[in-house]
């Protein structure tokens, strides 16, 4: 499995190299291995602790994807997290945002901000991902996966539940 998972990861950057050499003015990455469809680059500005390993290591996973990433330490992320209005009882260590204003709190999977941006839900601002669950990127601890729930937050306030993870393979 994960001798599979690495060569579809060496395919997808190689396609993405030879993508982005025959585009040269227009930056696309395969966002879809599976069906080897092109999308547009994902930017996301990450603002996280200086001394935080788990961002690093979500960082690396979301650039694993074809995500780009900006890091951005901050001494105080109560301030980020009030501007983008993430409620207490949903943070995480690290919220990101992308160039159009949609919020990911915590250590959400690639594979769910993708498909977020994809449908851009009507009334959604982002998604959240609480604490720091074993087992989600950044948090891997040997084959542990806490079950976990990705949030839906909404323009008004309200949330919902986005997604219901289980297991690691529901992650990718």
């Amino acid at each position: 499995m994960l001798k599979q998972i690495n060569l579809s990861r060496l395919i997808a950057g190689a396609v993405l190299l030879i993508s982005t050499a025959a585009c040269a003015e227009d930056k696309i990455v395969v966002g879809d291995t599976s069906s080897q469809k092109q999308s547009v680059v994902i930017s996301l500005d990450v603002y996280k602790r200086t001394s935080c390993s788990c961002c690093n290591k979500w960082i690396s996973h979301l650039k694993d994807y074809g995500f780009e990433a900006t890091k951005h330490n901050q001494n105080n992320l109560a301030e980020v997290k009030e501007k983008f209005g993430i409620h207490s009882k949903l943070q995480s260590c690290h919220t990101s945002v992308t160039k159009d204003g949609y919020v990911f709190e915590g250590h959400i999977p690639a594979k769910f901000i993708k498909k977020f941006l994809d449908e851009k839900p009507a009334g959604a601002k982002g998604l959240a991902l609480p604490a720091m669950p074993t087992g989600t990127p950044g948090m891997e601890y040997g084959d542990l996966l806490q079950p976990y729930k990705i949030y839906l937050l909404k323009n008004d306030g309200s949330i919902e539940i986005y997604a219901e993870v289980n297991s690691a393979e529901e992650q990718i």
